[in-house]
């Protein structure tokens, strides 16, 4: 009977560690991300508005002025919310177009949420949020297949401190090409 007990705490304990360990979902399932850094923070490259350094060029071809939204790789979103905003569609929409214009060319969007709710609750509202903007691009005509999801929930904040400034930072969809 010991030995029954032993074993139970065992599996107890595995089942408990497991439960901790920090997993991205990407399409609505639980994956392994190989592109997280060595320190869990995003690879993006996006400044705190969303673009990349303000320098108008981006890195993979595309370009325009700090004003345009394709400029923009950021979608924020209000608290407990997927639904986009006037700025969130106009941003989306520039990139579907450039995705429209750009027969190979497909993209990632990473689903954020602040770190409010329980590690479940932000993983599906992540998940949630890349969903809407990529619906938003498949109503401009983009084909599915090009429009790739996952969710990071509260997994990795660009702003770490506990207030709404950093809250409102981490509610996000990330808009990353080439992957």
């Amino acid at each position: 009977m010991r030995k029954v007990n032993t074993i139970v705490i065992l599996l107890a304990a595995a089942l408990a560690l497991a439960a901790c360990k920090r997993t991205p979902v990407q399409d609505g399932v639980a994956v392994d991300d190989a592109s997280m850094g060595a320190d869990g923070a995003s690879s993006s490259g996006l400044g705190a508005d969303g673009s990349m350094s303000g320098t108008g060029f981006n890195g993979d071809g595309m370009s325009g002025a700090d004003g345009d939204p394709l400029s923009k790789r950021v979608v924020y979103f209000e608290y407990d919310s997927s639904l986009l905003s006037p700025e969130g569609q106009a941003i989306a929409e520039a990139h579907a177009n450039y995705l429209l214009s750009n027969p190979g060319v497909s993209l990632v969007l990473e689903g954020h949420a602040d770190e409010r709710g329980t590690r479940e609750y932000n993983l599906a509202l992540g998940e949630d949020r890349a969903k809407s903007v990529g619906q938003f691009m498949q109503a401009m005509g983009v084909q599915s297949g090009r429009v790739r999801t996952v969710s990071y929930g509260e997994e990795r904040p660009v702003a770490l401190g506990h207030d709404e400034s950093a809250w409102s930072l981490n509610r996000r969809v990330e808009i990353l090409y080439g992957n």
